[in-house]
């Protein structure tokens, strides 16, 4: 077992500490330059690296504090951008080969934002091909032997193996939770409409979202404020905090490693005093996960159908035998789907009841060894089909040593309390 795992700085502390000049932009690049340098050989986490225009980066900031001005929320932070997602300055090949050395024409409006919140932007990470299922390079810092999920695979090792504190990635299926459960980080994938998809290779637009991982949960919700425009505030504590633990209809696909995990999950929050109540849920739910796989297909034909005529088989067989399953997706199967899923909006919202949120898994178990997949996003498919958002608390390891997150979900447009429940769960179960 190969492991990378270093000290994880916290994206709140850096910019506290470069506002009070405790430490400079360029300074805490240069640390995390190091932390590339040292650990990118074994993890291949990284894309594109431009250690020059980071440090130029760096250095305006540090500037712009000399003279007296003051950086934004994101100030001085290093940041890393998934390979997805458009850079006016860097390459983006969303992790095909046929797009290699792609450069766009503009940011993505998510890059502008944190660009304008004065990030460092590091470089880009590694993606699975158009974020489906045929992996790149990347390892997991925990042990190199094993996967690190994805499809945002490199931003999970980078944020898991202490390079940088912040990274983008995105969720059409379960691209956010299950590498941040199998490296062991935060990841939060908000609700569908909260932060704009323009400039992200689109996929299934009803179902792609841009989230993001780090370190802890006030990093989470940093990052949030930064992209919504709104104040920094320290996460309130959920004193009193109510779950409602739900395996899901998918509980089946746990393995002995996730079951561990998920009855060691329980019993600290009852040892604790957290009351945690059971849900059922319903049969009538019982198709969200078939609903969620007709709506990616058919729309991945839609957006990648001509790629696939124009390139043959330059596109890997994953994204073929989807395109083709896609295009026999009738209007009316595509329909009743998305219908279903509007219900299971309802129904889902309607059994959380006073509930602050539920507590379902985040993976079948430990990532699975080898580099060829990258696991089962079974365990987040449905939530990502119904739009809600949801936030992998990380804490706790299975049988093999390797983390396994539990998964929060809470109701639309609540990240912030969502996220204040994370940060007390995450207490109960390191504690």
């Amino acid at each position: 077992m190969t492991r990378h795992i270093h000290p994880r700085a916290s994206a709140v502390a850096v910019n506290a500490a470069i506002t009070r000049r405790e430490t400079t932009a360029e300074a805490v690049l240069q640390d995390s330059l190091e932390r590339i340098a040292n650990a990118e050989p074994a993890l291949q986490a990284w894309k594109h690296l431009d250690a020059e225009a980071a440090l130029r980066q760096a250095r305006a900031l540090d500037a712009r504090m000399a003279a007296g001005s003051d950086l934004g929320l994101l100030g001085g932070v290093p940041l890393a951008v998934k390979d997805l997602i458009d850079t006016a300055d860097m390459p983006t090949g969303y992790g095909a080969a046929v797009y290699e050395g792609h450069r766009p024409a503009a940011d993505a409006e998510v890059v502008r934002l944190v660009r304008g919140a004065d990030a460092v932007m590091v470089g880009k990470t590694v993606t699975t091909e158009y974020a489906y299922f045929t992996p790149g390079p990347t390892a997991n810092p925990w042990d190199t032997a094993h996967t690190p999920g994805g499809s945002s695979s490199g931003s999970a090792a980078a944020v898991a193996s202490g390079m940088v504190p912040l990274a983008f990635g995105s969720q059409t299926a379960g691209s956010l939770i299950r590498p941040a459960s199998y490296c062991g980080v935060f990841a939060l994938k908000p609700s569908h409409d909260l932060v704009s998809g323009a400039g992200v290779k689109a996929f299934a637009p009803s179902l792609d979202t841009v989230g993001w991982l780090a370190n802890g949960a006030e990093d989470l919700e940093l990052m949030r404020a930064a992209l919504v425009g709104e104040r920094f505030e320290p996460l309130p504590e959920a004193a009193g905090m109510r779950l409602l633990s739900c395996r899901t209809h998918e509980w089946t696909c746990s393995d002995a490693s996730g079951e561990q995990v998920w009855e060691r999950g329980h019993r600290l929050l009852s040892a604790a005093g957290v009351p945690v109540a059971s849900l059922d849920l319903p049969a009538s739910l019982a198709g969200l996960l078939q609903a969620q796989k007709t709506v990616m297909a058919k729309e991945a034909a839609q957006n990648l159908g001509r790629e696939v005529m124009a390139y043959g088989n330059r596109v890997s067989q994953h994204i073929r035998d989807l395109v083709a399953v896609g295009q026999g997706v009738t209007d009316e199967d595509y329909a009743a789907a998305k219908a279903l899923a509007a219900q299971g909006v309802l129904e889902v919202l309607s059994l959380m009841g006073e509930a602050d949120a539920l507590l379902v898994p985040a993976a079948p178990g430990e990532a699975p060894p080898g580099l060829a997949a990258t696991g089962d996003p079974v365990f987040s498919r449905v939530w990502t089909l119904l739009g809600l958002p949801c936030v992998n608390v990380p804490g706790l390891f299975g049988p093999g040593g390797l983390p396994v997150g539990l998964q929060l979900v809470g109701r639309p447009r609540e990240e912030r309390k969502l996220l204040a429940v994370a940060q007390s769960l995450h207490r109960v179960i390191t504690a």
